[in-house]
């Protein structure tokens, strides 16, 4: 429970509200208690003939006091459960912000559905815990109080007997309380595995059905789902065992009043109206117990889900902002890039050897420089690019722009000068002229907007659309710039999406642009001609670009080879050919699949040996 410590900050900002609602709670305990007094003042009243409108006089008081009562139980209920929203709407924003300033790492060893679980189920959880439970505890205290400092007044016999099986309350509200929370955390961590499932299958929906796996898959939820059902049955079971134990002990006071205090009421010890306001006064008393262990059940579920959250709120990020960042100098276009004896691996799992991607890496681009980075598949190149915008930071050497050390450049500042496209290509849910123009400062443009409102696109995202051979194919959809897209872009075509991909990086006019692999899925005439319009579009900037098709690099001014995350080759492509290493072995190995591919000429058998002799010693990336 200590860990609900954590939300109290949350409640600051509305402190005041939060006093003057509780207040409220305490106020309608105090005018609930009020009220059998009275009524046991008025059954006596009428015993000993007092006039009738005493009597109604009682009457009236009790009425104000039901009516008050209940303007402060409805004002307790606003306030307290509206801050509640309030609470969870902070957090939720605090979660979101702090998940989009972790890092990679965090995001390949947490999967998406358990996050999105926490989100949601978590964040529910601790929502009931900062409005209704905090509620009803304090009315449980001030209303058991109340109503025990009245019963006190009446007899201390009578009372300490009513209380005497609640002696066994605390003992069974923690064993309870503990294994709540134990049942709840293993709810909730199958929740995450619930939810991972479901994402990943509805993302994946055409793997799934070009595999003929749906029956597979739905068999497995039904495993998991039910599995789901069991474990919350198992603390359905739980909570459903603390209700009729809190009852029972109230049932026995009950029982003991009704016993020992009639016996009283008989004798004339205590007056029949005292008698009448007793059984009231325990009733009063019984259900704050009763309450005891749904409040219980709340403050328990909290604060696991509480502590699920701050798993994600107390995660550090590996690649931060320096506390004190250096500026770049301004430069008109393209900035230099080196890498200095650069060594990196992926955070490695179980206590194993981390597997080193790339070891020993060094190399200089000149600022305005087209570089090509080819090597087979693994060789690191994906992981080189990523270095460039610290989506990692490597664990040996230093990568410098422009001289300056990347670790000591403020992040925005850094990635400001980057357009990236990944090898896979995400859009957005939006139209197609908000996801170009992504970076821009004009982003978001409108959503849903129309052919016939084109016209506010800005000038870049039109630039960029040409140059990634986009533009005919937006002048081809029915809306336009303002055609939807579906999740992930999922009603583009490859080619489509990394066409897109690529005119929402040159879009920002970047002085660095980095494409891994950015083409793959465009055919080779296309990517010819977005090559072509890249020569004129990149002139002046700094672009590495990471390609499969090898022949696509002719023409950089510099070209670095990878083989198991060292660089092997570099040169320009006539050196490199004549050197007849690894970079003339991988091109002239692909070279020789499109001619099989095609169908072989003369030559086809000399083809398939070369090809046979060079399988062996080289890995062609896909």
């Amino acid at each position: 429970m200590k860990v609900l410590r954590r939300l109290i900050p949350y409640f600051r900002p509305y402190r005041g509200a939060m006093s003057f609602g509780l207040f409220l709670v305490v106020l309608s305990s105090a005018l609930t208690s009020a009220v059998p007094r009275l009524l046991g003042d008025a059954i006596e009243s009428m015993r000993q003939g007092a006039p009738i409108g005493h009597v109604w006089t009682l009457g009236w008081w009790m009425i104000g006091l039901a009516v008050t009562g209940g303007a402060a139980r409805y004002g307790m209920r606003e306030l307290l459960n509206g801050i509640s929203r309030r609470v969870e709407y902070d957090l939720r924003n605090d979660l979101y912000e702090h998940l989009e300033r972790l890092d990679s790492g965090f995001y390949a060893r947490t999967r998406t559905g358990e996050i999105m679980a926490r989100l949601t189920n978590d964040l529910s959880a601790v929502r009931m815990t900062a409005g209704p439970a905090i509620m009803y505890l304090v009315n449980t205290i001030f209303g058991g109080a109340f109503a025990l400092y009245y019963m006190l007044r009446i007899d201390h016999r009578l009372t300490g007997l009513a209380l005497l099986p609640m002696l066994a309350l605390p003992v069974l509200t923690l064993k309870l309380g503990n294994m709540i929370h134990d049942r709840f955390e293993e709810v909730q961590s199958h929740f995450g595995k619930v939810t991972t499932l479901t994402q990943e299958n509805l993302s994946g929906v055409r793997v799934v059905r070009a595999y003929r796996q749906e029956a597979a898959e739905i068999g497995r939820f039904r495993e998991m789902s039910a599995e789901y059902m069991e474990r919350n049955l198992g603390l359905a079971r739980l909570y459903g065992a603390m209700q009729p134990s809190y009852g029972l002990l109230a049932g026995l006071g009950t029982l003991i009043v009704l016993g020992f205090g009639g016996v009283l009421a008989a004798r004339g010890t205590i007056s029949v109206g005292s008698f009448v306001a007793f059984g009231l006064y325990l009733s009063l008393l019984t259900w704050p117990l009763i309450a005891l262990g749904w409040v219980t059940n709340l403050f328990q579920r909290g604060a696991t889900s509480f502590e699920r959250l701050l798993e994600i709120l107390d995660a550090v990020p590996n690649v931060t902002s320096p506390a004190s960042a250096r500026a770049l100098a301004p430069a008109v276009a393209g900035r230099s890039i080196e890498f200095r004896n650069v060594g990196f691996h992926y955070p490695a799992r179980d206590g194993s050897e981390p597997r080193w991607v790339l070891r020993d890496v060094s190399f200089t681009i000149a600022a305005g420089a087209t570089v090509g980075i080819v090597g087979a598949t693994g060789s690191g190149k994906s992981a080189l690019m990523d270095l460039i915008p610290r989506f990692h930071d490597p664990q040996e050497g230093v990568i410098l722009i422009d001289g300056v050390p990347t670790t000591e450049i403020a992040l925005d500042a850094l990635r400001s000068e980057i357009g990236y496209v990944p090898q896979e290509s995400l859009l957005f849910s939006d139209t197609i002229a908000s996801n170009v123009a992504y970076g821009l400062a004009s982003h978001p443009l409108p959503v849903g907007l129309k052919a016939a409102e084109s016209e506010t696109v800005p000038d870049d995202a039109r630039f960029a659309a040409r140059i990634a051979q986009l533009d005919d194919t937006i002048a081809g959809f029915p809306h336009g710039w303002g055609t939807m897209l579906g999740e992930r872009g999922i009603n583009l075509s490859g080619g489509q999406k990394q066409r897109a991909a690529l005119a929402r990086a040159l879009a920002r006019r970047p002085r660095i642009v980095l494409l891994d692999d950015a083409l793959s899925a465009v055919d080779s005439h296309t990517e010819a001609a977005i090559l072509t319009s890249l020569r004129t579009a990149l002139s002046g900037r700094t672009a590495v670009i990471a390609s499969h098709r090898i022949s696509a690099l002719r023409d950089a001014s510099w070209i670095i080879v990878l083989d198991d995350g060292r660089v092997v080759e570099q040169g320009v492509h006539g050196e490199l050919m004549q050197a007849r290493g690894r970079y003339w072995r991988l091109l002239r190995r692909q070279e020789l699949e499109e001619s099989i591919a095609r169908g072989g000429d003369e030559d086809g058998d000399d083809d398939e040996s070369l090809l046979a002799e060079s399988a062996g010693t080289d890995r062609l990336g896909a």
